[in-house]
Parts: structure tokens; C-alpha cells; sequence
């Protein structure tokens, strides 16, 4: 069974805006490296919005700000496929995509039994689902050194069931001061 990673740029109060973190390289060619590692996006609406059309025109265009931005336009663009959970989108904007609008955890659940690599998530609402029915099996916080005083915070409004405990596997810092800490349940 493949693993559902969670990654998301925070700020030390928690913050997850994603205009109160900074697009250092350093953190476009860390998550270059994170999309290459997996070969399926799992998006809200959102978030995909966030997304598509801008990292694909990008590596399409070749005018992303700098090299790292390209190199993850060009690793996000050439990604399997992004499955986006929505009610209320229509069409997909982008090549590969595909809507889904069922039970989320039992579509989530046959998403992680087909074979490949693993599954990468990010966003706010939907994370903050797929973690109340205890869906993520990796957690991957990019913690920039900025304190932003107010913002969107992972699970507001969410409750959980359980207390979620979490093991530290691995640490690293970037050259722009930014630590990421990767969990597993």
C-alpha cells in the first residue's frame, strides 16, 4: 500500500497562508525533489485553483522568477496525475486531472492500494479532513522563520476522535532558515 504524504510552508505561530512564507529557492527545489518523489497530487478545489493553470503555464512558458521555479513547474507539470476533491468544480484547468465528488476516505483507500509511488497532499481543508479520518501516514512541515500574528491554522473548526500522536523521523534545515520536520504516525 502506498503512503499519503502531507506537506504544507507554515510560519512559526502556525500560520498556513501561503503569502506569509517566503518562495525561497532553496524550498522550490526542496519541493521539486518531493513531487519527483511521487507521482500523484491530491488537491481540494482550493488548492488545485492555487496550482493549475499557474505552475503548468510556467513550465509550459519557461517564465517562471528563476531556475528553481522552473524546475518545480517542470516537476509539478509533469506529475502523473491530480486527482481534485470538489463539489463544485466543474471542468478540470489542467492535463491529467481528474474530479472526484465520492466518499472521500473510500476513495482515498483505493487510491492507496493501486501501485505506484506515493501520494502527496497539501491545502488546508481538505489536509485538515484527510486527517480527521486518519488518512495521512506522513507529515512533512516546512516551518518558516516568520511569525505572521494571524492567519488560517491547520484543523480549525476539525475535530478529532483520537489524540494523534506522531514520530519524528528526520530534520533538515534549508539555507533560507526554513526547518522541515517530517512525522509518521
Amino acid at each position: 500500500m502506498r503512503k499519503l504524504i502531507y506537506s504544507i510552508n507554515l510560519t512559526i505561530d502556525g500560520c498556513l497562508d501561503h503569502t506569509t512564507v517566503d518562495g525561497s529557492d532553496d524550498i522550490l527545489i526542496y519541493f521539486a525533489r518531493l513531487l519527483r518523489e511521487s507521482d500523484l497530487l491530491i488537491y481540494g478545489r482550493t488548492t488545485y485553483e492555487l496550482m493549475v493553470p499557474y505552475w503548468p503555464d510556467v513550465a509550459k512558458n519557461h517564465s517562471g522568477p528563476g531556475t528553481a521555479a522552473l524546475e518545480y513547474a517542470e516537476a509539478f507539470d509533469s506529475m502523473k496525475g491530480i486527482v481534485v476533491f470538489s463539489r463544485t468544480l466543474d471542468k478540470p484547468k489542467g492535463r491529467n486531472t481528474r474530479i472526484v465528488r465520492g466518499d472521500l476516505k473510500k476513495e482515498i483507500l483505493k487510491l492507496k492500494q493501486e501501485e505506484g509511488k506515493p501520494l502527496l497532499t497539501g491545502g488546508v481543508d481538505l489536509a485538515s479532513q484527510l486527517i480527521a479520518l486518519d488518512l495521512i501516514d506522513e507529515y512533512l512541515f516546512v516551518v518558516h522563520p516568520v511569525i505572521a500574528g494571524s492567519g488560517r491554522r491547520l484543523m480549525e473548526g476539525v475535530l478529532l476522535q483520537d489524540r494523534l500522536k506522531l514520530k519524528l523521523v528526520d530534520t533538515q534545515t534549508l539555507a533560507s532558515g526554513c526547518v522541515v520536520l517530517r512525522y509518521s504516525k
